[in-house]
């Protein structure tokens, strides 16, 4: 299982939309959840090209403490299944 935690989403939407835009999108949008989607979909299709067959989730509330600890309750924010297409 594979775990991966965005540490950097804010700089991410700002880079994309620049500075104005991202103040006003992180009042109304969660920058996170816009990252972990175009992230969830970027894994998608690389996983589809190897064959590869998974179940991707986005999460809320689940924070890694250093090298072995994760914090949970978490709360599902979305589900992706990738399936090999024969």
């Amino acid at each position: 299982m594979l775990l991966i935690e965005v540490t950097n989403a804010r700089e991410v939407v700002q880079q994309r939309i620049g500075k104005l835009g991202a103040r006003l999108i992180g009042k109304v949008v969660d920058p996170e959840k816009q990252v972990e989607e175009a992230l969830m979909q970027e894994m998608e299709t690389a996983f589809k090209e190897f064959g590869i067959e998974a179940k991707i989730s986005s999460v809320a509330n689940a924070q890694t403490i250093g090298t072995g600890l994760l914090e949970l309750p978490i709360q599902v924010r979305g589900t992706k299944e990738v399936h090999h297409d024969d």
